[in-house]
């Protein structure tokens, strides 16, 4: 694949990758050590929000999970742990749940 930073004429050029979910980021063949540099400390510093934000979640739904020190980002944990407690006081709203498969019925709801 070409590098589309060289073929466009841009400093940066982000973009998805074909037939992946990965994004990618060129830079033309003469960047300077200085923006790859930047590039790699912002990539990494969201990776380490995403996740930091992801474990809320997964301890909510009952799974035991570890994160190193060196990922694990406490202002994102916060942030997510505080999300979590909003939409659990406020579960109207949450996006609706998927609609349940046709050939089991729907559980019974009661109101106390």
């Amino acid at each position: 694949m070409a590098n589309l930073a060289d073929e466009y004429g841009t400093d940066v050029e982000i973009y998805i990758k074909a037939l992946t979910t990965t994004f990618h980021a060129d830079t033309p063949t003469s960047a300077p050590a200085k923006l790859h540099d930047l590039l790699e400390q912002l990539g990494t510093d969201e990776q380490k929000r995403l996740a930091t934000r992801a474990i809320p979640a997964l301890l909510l739904a009952g799974y035991d999970v570890n994160c190193t020190p060196d990922v694990f980002d406490e202002a994102a944990y916060r942030q997510a742990v505080h999300d979590a407690r909003t939409r659990a006081a406020h579960p109207a709203a949450q996006p609706p749940a998927p609609a349940s498969s046709p050939s089991r019925p729907a559980p019974a709801r009661h109101t106390p």
